[in-house]
């Protein structure tokens, strides 16, 4: 059985359709897979699709259609938060925030956390387990 985490651009990418949603799809059609989100993804996917145009009833329903798809939301607590920590301070370079909740909901879950966000680039590889959408 396969975990993964989908990052907001993942997410994004599915919803447009634009590279990379084939493998969301497939992820989110394979019925072994544990499939999660971070809370803070549903909160930023809606900020996102404000700032594509949609209106705010349709990026709301939207971000919470994809929480619903998950097999679960993680949500933001103690261990989340010093594990966003750590992959932080072991990044060369600063990335935001929810970034960092983000890995470190895959690195507890000891999930792959599929992207498309050149963000995570930043995270060591022994530390978190990563599928770049093309």
């Amino acid at each position: 059985m396969s975990t993964f985490v989908l990052d907001t651009s993942a997410l994004l990418a599915h919803y447009r359709r634009e590279a990379g949603c084939g493998r969301v799809q497939t992820i989110l059609e394979d019925d072994t897979a544990t499939v999660s989100i971070v809370a803070v993804s549903i909160a930023e996917m809606a900020r996102k699709l404000l700032n594509l145009g949609e209106d705010v009833d349709t990026a709301r329903s939207v971000a919470l259609a994809y929480a619903n798809l998950a097999t679960s939301v993680i949500p933001v607590d103690t261990a989340l938060s010093v594990r966003a920590f750590e992959l932080g301070c072991a990044c060369a370079s600063r990335i935001p925030l929810v970034d960092a909740f983000t890995a470190a909901g895959a690195s507890l879950l000891d999930a792959t956390l599929v992207h498309r966000d050149g963000h995570f680039n930043e995270i060591p590889d022994d530390l978190l387990t990563q599928e770049l959408l093309s």
